[in-house]
């Protein structure tokens, strides 16, 4: 949806707040990276203290304590965060025939990175360090798609309600609405300006209002690069398939997507995703996500 996410930036002020601490805890901090780094897990006391700020901040707001409590019907913010890096097949096809997106991909959820291979050609990657967009392909022709958008998209199609735990979020309490024969409370999500590379993006999730799992989600995307004019594609509404564990986390393992009516219901199905091969990882290296020496940087 976006190259965004706005639940790190509270990581980005953590470890900005750093240059401006003694030197002795400046060394405590360098050492917990090193600490960080060596296993990929996210030192628990950091991921117990954002834990409980996200618990403080939401549940100040009626829309904030569903999403909340959606969180903890997934697994909760600790797992999410304290499990390592996050595998998985994001295999997104358009029914229109136009172009498949399919490629095995780790994401770094606490720092925003991510590394793509493609499902067909292994030697084929491409990923986002936290700053820059790469790609490595001998074929120019690939990835016949905008990569720097793809990189973390798929985190924000699967990932809801994680990614909302962060600075720059905007939540509203909508009506509820019945899916499927089942109540569902309804939070629209929006992003204060300047949050991200696209800040006009909206996302409206649905939650079963007696489970407090998400059920679907409608949403735009007004990446600038695609709306150089401004502006939004059409809302798409996507329905959740089922949830699978994986490590304590509950994901979904398919997503469909529709034109959305006027109504607000699910329209023209035109888009099937699979997610498959998901699991966290611990055992990756320190450059794991550092951009390959004889990568191509992408603007």
């Amino acid at each position: 949806m976006k190259v965004l996410i706005a639940g790190l930036l509270t990581t980005v002020i953590v470890l900005n707040s750093c240059k401006e601490q003694p030197k002795a805890q400046k060394q405590v901090t360098q050492e917990t990276n090193k600490e960080m780094v060596k296993d990929f897990r996210v030192p628990e006391s950091w991921v117990d203290n954002r834990v409980s700020k996200a618990k403080a901040k939401l549940e100040k707001t009626e829309a904030g304590k569903i999403v909340w409590a959606a969180m903890e019907a997934h697994g909760g913010l600790k797992n999410w965060y304290g499990n390592g890096a996050l595998a998985f097949r994001f295999n997104y096809q358009p029914l229109s025939g136009s172009t498949q997106r399919d490629s095995y991909q780790v994401l770094d959820v606490w720092r925003n990175r991510a590394v793509h291979t493609s499902a067909t050609d292994p030697s084929a990657k491409y990923g986002w360090d936290g700053e820059t967009a790469w790609v490595q392909a001998k074929d120019s022709t690939a990835f016949a798609y905008d990569t720097k958008f793809w990189a973390l998209t798929p985190l924000y199609l699967m990932g809801h309600p994680f990614v909302l735990d962060g600075e720059g979020v905007i939540l509203e309490l909508l009506p509820e609405t019945t899916y499927k024969n089942k109540a569902n409370d309804v939070v629209k999500v929006t992003f204060e300006a300047g949050t991200g590379d696209a800040p006009d993006d909206y996302y409206i999730l649905q939650f079963d209002k007696e489970t407090h799992e998400l059920t679907a989600t409608r949403y735009i995307v007004s990446y600038p690069e695609y709306f150089k004019d401004g502006g939004h594609n059409p809302e798409k509404f996507m329905e959740v398939g089922e949830l699978v564990d994986v490590s304590g986390v509950l994901l979904p393992k398919e997503l469909k997507t529709h034109w959305t009516t006027k109504e607000g219901t699910q329209g023209e199905y035109i888009t099937q995703i699979d997610i498959t091969d998901m699991h966290f990882v611990k055992d990756i290296g320190e450059d794991f996500f550092a951009v390959p020496e004889n990568a191509t940087l992408i603007e």
